[in-house]
């Protein structure tokens, strides 16, 4: 049989993985087989991470409307249950905004939730 020389196809596999190692330190981002491990898990890092930003800006998104909720007198979950059921369609992401950016206008929804 043949010696089959996998010249091109060999380099373009290891290529690919260096590049995708460029930017890490020392032999992580040179040795090929270091690189790949430091890849492999840097792949699965951001494919987890990516789950875990949206769990991360809805707790903070939560923790900025309860904060402001109870400066004026009302708890979150007491808020949210309020703007339920008078039909206020705002996701928590606006309520945040807004709790943040213009205050008078997040005490307003607050007053509908109250009543």
């Amino acid at each position: 049989m043949a010696r089959v020389k996998r010249g091109n196809v060999a380099r373009k596999r290891r290529n690919k993985i260096l590049r995708l190692a460029r930017g890490f330190r020392g032999g992580n981002g040179t040795l090929f087989r270091t690189a790949n491990q430091r890849v492999m898990k840097a792949l699965c890092n951001a494919y987890r991470d990516r789950r875990r930003r949206k769990r991360d800006f809805r707790r903070l998104w939560i923790a900025r409307i309860n904060a402001a909720a109870r400066i004026n007198g009302l708890s979150y979950s007491r808020l949210i249950g309020g703007l339920k059921k008078a039909d206020v369609k705002l996701n928590r992401k606006m309520l945040a905004q807004l709790a943040l950016i213009d205050p008078k206008s997040f005490t307003e929804v607050v007053g509908l939730a109250k009543n």
